[in-house]
């Protein structure tokens, strides 16, 4: 039985909760506990759980679905790279992995969050499997975030934007080559989203988005640049 999904039902709801609740708990957990390896534990873990959810996906649609083609399995969604990259951030501890981890993770992963182009409801497997990817890898930054006081620099907007406008070409290429949408690039998605009030003539709509992206990490560089300026103020 299909369970279709409800925006801003009690399981949406509940995602939205733990989504930010969980790293604070889980930075809570590592300050008491004042030990490494509790924060290697607790990163483990998440890492585990996100490699072997998004093995789990592609195991499910590939052998239960019986429909999708190796065009549909393509590791291009934005989601799929900021997965890889919070976990090398985690590992590595290296601020220039965790900047594209906050840019792509709150700027791009949040929005699936929050507007989820996804049909299945709780208690479907494909609801966890896409709340557990996406809400893993907020969790995961706001983690870092709280453990070891990362946060973006200055030059942080332009070194990711860079990277996006790399993502941006491979994915648009995959894209023309297989006709499937990774990053929304041939259309926009079912559901409503910020991209919603952008162009529907795709030439135009590609270069909304840019704009939108820049946009976003100009916003959320905000709050630093405002704590900074004061900061500088007081001295």
């Amino acid at each position: 039985m299909n369970h279709p999904f409800q925006a801003y039902g009690v399981a949406h709801l509940a995602v939205i909760f733990l989504t930010v609740a969980l790293p604070f708990g889980l930075a809570a957990v590592v300050r008491r506990a004042k030990s490494s390896r509790v924060e290697r534990v607790i990163i483990a873990a998440l890492s585990v759980l996100l490699f072997l959810n998004y093995a789990a996906y592609l195991i499910f649609v590939r052998y239960r679905g019986g429909i999708v083609s190796w065009a549909q399995m393509l590791p291009l969604q934005l989601c799929d790279w900021g997965m890889v990259v919070v976990i090398v951030a985690m590992w590595s501890g290296r601020h220039r992995w965790f900047e594209v981890a906050y840019f792509w993770g709150i700027g791009g992963t949040l929005q699936a969050v929050l507007t989820p182009n996804l049909r299945f409801g709780f208690p479907d497997f494909r609801f966890f499997s896409f709340f557990i990817s996406h809400a893993g890898i907020i969790i995961g930054v706001i983690f870092l975030m709280l453990t070891r006081r990362y946060r973006p620099r200055p030059m942080s907007i332009l070194r990711v934007f860079a990277w996006s406008e790399f993502y941006f070409v491979v994915t648009f290429i995959a894209d023309e080559l297989t006709g499937y949408n990774y990053g929304f690039l041939l259309h926009k998605p079912e559901a409503f989203s910020i991209l919603s009030f952008l162009s529907d003539w795709r030439p135009l709509y590609l270069v909304q988005m840019h704009f939108v992206a820049l946009l976003f990490f100009v916003v959320l560089y905000a709050p630093f640049a405002i704590v900074d300026l004061v900061r500088r103020r007081k001295l």
